[in-house]
């Protein structure tokens, strides 16, 4: 094993040692001793002016390297990031005051340091320097002097005061770091300001859901209040990044902030606000304010799709914002015109939740006009669109198209389909599932059962809520026919103890409905309770015996149903004259009970 020697100079580097033992070629060289000369090239470069001097290794001011400035940049690179992370570490440890100190003390490092670069005196006044965070009513320039570390420690700081919900400090920061960041010298990629931008929409987003859960009526109309301060922070954004005025033109992230600003206002039940910002994207977009309406060319729409993706997406994007407006509105004519001239666009390639959102109003749309066959497509297609996003909200949706398909008395089980078998065991829909199956079953028994077992879990959706009295006038229409369809005289008590013990007021309502809806021919003593069914025997000069001869004369398919046809007119006529005949008074008495 080789060793060096023992006179080796202990304040050489070890990248130097091995550089010399590369270049050593025996072993006599091995154990020369080696001398400043031997490692100067390796390790270390003189100027001249050291050179002549001697070479002072003690005199700092005479000693240089020639990596100097490099050497002192990175040192300063890795001073801020030192202390950012110094002071992120304050912050999760819960010392909120001393991190907000750190954090500030970055960027004042990081604009000295810029400055002390670009030559610039450090005492200078200078309205735009790391200190401006006065609350403007405007938008001042961007700031100088600024970087990477200083854009991050102004977001932390954002961050802090939003916690603590202080609205004052809020602003001024969110002003300096929205100034940051349009400002060249800190060359901030669009990514990172997109990010940072939309991180702070959503908490302050956050703040107002947190805020209708645990109201603090003590800070109402305050710039502590978090609906004030998060129309503060989207005015201040949009007035940054508008595409023709703001000191930051950025169309996309303008119009993506409006979109969610008015999602915001939409929460925030403020109606004429969120017109106002969808009539400033229709004219962003390039359209009338009423083109979603019906008024605009119905042309229109696919040719500005057939352009480009873009204009589609964005009129998909703008009108799930307006139906939503029209559905809070309850303006049920400018929601159909609006969903109608949204389908209807080409050439768009929305998101798949903006798609679920509009066929989900649509659904209800459809479900207050009581065209449940239209409603269960339109919940249909939205649950398809929030599965492929892979939202939760596609089980709102499946609870939406169980109940659609029980109100049109469908007998297909919407859990048949692939798509929704895969969550019929899901906790959330387990209900739904148990419920169509009693459906199917004319269970009433069972069905009012599960209403009552998971009455939490169905009655907390407020949609579903509205619907449980018509699901429930369904079932009983469909057990009442079950029950009738064998008599034609029964006791009103008869019915309502098939209908699980219900009033018998609540069975006369039913059946009055059955009848004037052409459903159940009949007629109803109030006096004994009974119900009568109307039974007519067909003649040979009826019109109807008339239609059954045209059809035996028709097709195979057609001959049969003139054979049934026949066959329940003999019945029928049957029934009649048994129940005309005095011997089966007690057969009728049985019927009656």
């Amino acid at each position: 094993t080789k060793t060096l020697p023992t006179n080796f100079p202990y304040y050489y580097s070890l990248s130097s040692v091995y550089l010399q033992l590369l270049a050593l070629n025996t072993t006599d060289e091995l154990t020369k001793p080696i001398t400043m000369s031997d490692s100067e090239d390796y390790e270390y470069e003189y100027d001249e002016s050291d050179q002549d001097d001697g070479g002072d290794q003690n005199d700092n001011d005479e000693f240089e390297y020639t990596d100097d400035d490099e050497g002192n940049a990175e040192e300063g690179e890795v001073a801020l990031e030192n202390a950012y992370y110094n002071a992120k570490g304050m912050r999760d440890a819960g010392e909120y005051q001393e991190a907000a100190e750190t954090f500030e003390s970055v960027v004042k490092m990081e604009v000295a340091g810029n400055k002390k670069k670009a030559g610039v005196d450090d005492d200078e006044g200078d309205d735009d320097d790391a200190m401006d965070v006065s609350d403007h009513g405007g938008m001042k320039p961007p700031l100088k002097y600024h970087g990477t570390w200083g854009y991050k420690a102004i977001k932390q700081l954002v961050k802090l005061h939003l916690r603590s919900v202080d609205g004052a400090k809020v602003m001024k920061d969110y002003h300096r770091m929205l100034r940051v960041a349009s400002s060249p010298d800190a060359a901030i990629s669009p990514n990172a300001v997109e990010k940072g931008v939309n991180g702070m929409l959503e908490r302050v987003s956050s703040l107002i859901n947190s805020n209708s859960a645990s109201p603090n009526p003590s800070v109402e109309g305050g710039p502590n209040d978090p609906c004030v301060l998060a129309r503060n922070v989207y005015d201040t954004t949009l007035r940054v990044f508008h595409p023709s005025t703001g000191i930051s033109p950025n169309e996309r992230l303008w119009f993506k902030t409006n979109l969610k600003y008015g999602q915001l206002l939409y929460e925030m039940n403020e109606t004429a606000k969120l017109q106002i910002v969808i009539r400033d994207l229709l004219q962003s977009s390039g359209q009338s304010v009423d083109f979603l309406e019906g008024s605009g060319n119905g042309s229109g729409i696919e040719t500005m799709g057939s352009s480009g993706n873009s204009g589609g997406t964005h009129v998909m994007e703008i009108a799930a914002l307006q139906i939503q407006l029209y559905s809070r509105l309850k303006d049920t004519k400018k929601l159909r015109q609006v969903f109608q001239r949204a389908m209807s666009v080409r050439g768009g390639i929305p998101h798949p939740r903006t798609l679920a959102l509009i066929q989900e109003l649509g659904g209800k749309m459809h479900m207050s006009q009581r065209n449940f066959v239209e409603a269960s497509q339109s919940f249909f297609q939205a649950f398809k669109s929030y599965d492929e996003a892979g939202d939760r909200a596609r089980l709102r949706c499946l609870k939406y198209l169980v109940m659609a398909s029980m109100l049109d008395a469908s007998s297909i089980n919407p859990f048949d389909s692939h798509e929704a078998r895969a969550h019929r065991d899901d906790p959330e829909i387990v209900a739904m599932t148990n419920l169509v199956q009693a459906f199917h079953n004319d269970d009433i028994r069972e069905f009012e059962r599960i209403l009552r077992k998971n009455e939490g879990r169905l009655m907390d959706d407020e949609f579903v809520r509205e619907h449980v009295g018509d699901l429930l006038r369904t079932i009983r229409t469909q057990v009442i026919m079950r029950s009738i369809g064998p008599y034609t005289r029964i006791r009103l008590t008869r019915i309502a103890k098939d209908l699980n013990d219900i009033p018998v007021d609540d069975v006369e309502s039913l059946l009055v409905s059955l009848i004037l809806d052409g459903k159940l021919e009949g007629r109803i003593n109030q006096v004994n309770g009974v119900l009568v069914k109307s039974s007519q025997p067909l003649e040979k000069s009826d019109a109807s015996y008339d239609n059954t001869n045209k059809l035996a004369t028709g097709s195979i398919q057609s001959r049969n149903i003139a054979s049934i046809m026949q066959l329940t007119s003999a019945l029928e006529n049957l029934t009649t004259a048994i129940s005309k005949t005095g011997s089966q008074g007690s057969i009728e008495q049985v019927r009656v009970m």
